[in-house]
């Protein structure tokens, strides 16, 4: 199995170049024929956010979290979702959207879901700005802790890769797995302290939320930007994390390398 895993990861190295040029077939492909064309990444989601901020701080007006306005504590967990969700979702279907890619025998199939993920990764950074943007609006300035967006995107980008070869696989045999995982984003969506905050939970509850490992990147981005903790600090949950991330990341490659072969007649 080890030896299957690393030539996946070689392959993958190897083919770098085609996946950074289907990555920008793919970003301007997605938006082409629209009027605005790519702004519409990065619209919605900025509709979105301004929505959110009218709604809570301005009907609902709600208190602010420690010393900093609502807002700026809800962008620091909705737009790493943003991310989540994103890039879940189109990846799980970018080999049903690409099948007549399966059959050529030159082709990684593999670098479908990457190119997915690497797409949504460009919105994401554009919005870790205005969240840093954000912030020096309200006289927040960035510190050393804000660097640590660095390692919690990591720590995403490892997660989907793992669930997005695992679901991207699975879809072409069982069809209703692009419904379950729309499902899960939808329940994700309100399971994951988002809009709320984990303290409102009982003490005993508190731990299996904790177990959703989208927790551990919302609280990440809070503690690098409101917080200035370290992710050393919580040493154990860190552990978890990469524990239960390295398993899905090795079980979702070894799982895409198994029914690869099987792809071509079920397509």
């Amino acid at each position: 199995m080890l030896t299957l895993f690393s030539q996946f990861l070689k392959d993958l190295y190897h083919n770098r170049a085609m996946i950074l040029q289907l990555t920008v077939r793919d970003f301007r492909t997605r938006y082409l024929g629209s009027y605005l064309g790519l702004l519409w990444a990065f619209i919605q989601p900025s509709v979105t956010i301004l929505i959110f901020w009218f709604v809570f701080e301005v009907g609902f007006k709600s208190a602010p979290v420690g010393e900093l306005p609502f807002i700026l504590w809800l962008i620091t967990g909705i737009i790493p979702w943003f991310f989540i969700a994103d890039t879940l979702s189109s990846a799980t279907n970018s080999i049903v959207e690409n099948s007549f890619l399966v059959k050529k025998v030159v082709f990684r199939v593999s670098m479908l879901p990457i190119v997915k993920l690497l797409s949504a990764l460009v919105i994401h950074l554009f919005f870790v700005v205005v969240i840093f943007l954000f912030f020096m609006t309200y006289g927040v300035w960035p510190t050393l802790y804000s660097l640590q967006v660095i390692y919690y995107g990591f720590a995403m980008i490892v997660l989907l890769l793992g669930l997005s070869w695992m679901t991207s696989a699975l879809i072409i045999f069982l069809k209703d797995v692009g419904q379950i995982v729309a499902m899960c984003l939808q329940f994700g969506f309100w399971l994951t302290p988002i809009f709320w905050s984990l303290q409102m939970i009982p003490g005993k509850y508190q731990i299996f939320l904790k177990l959703n490992p989208v927790y551990y990147i919302i609280q990440g981005y809070r503690d690098s930007f409101i917080h200035n903790i370290w992710f050393w600090e919580h040493p154990a949950y860190t552990a978890y994390y990469w524990l239960f991330t390295g398993t899905i990341f090795v079980l979702g490659a070894v799982v895409f390398t198994r029914l690869r072969p099987h792809f071509a007649d079920v397509l």
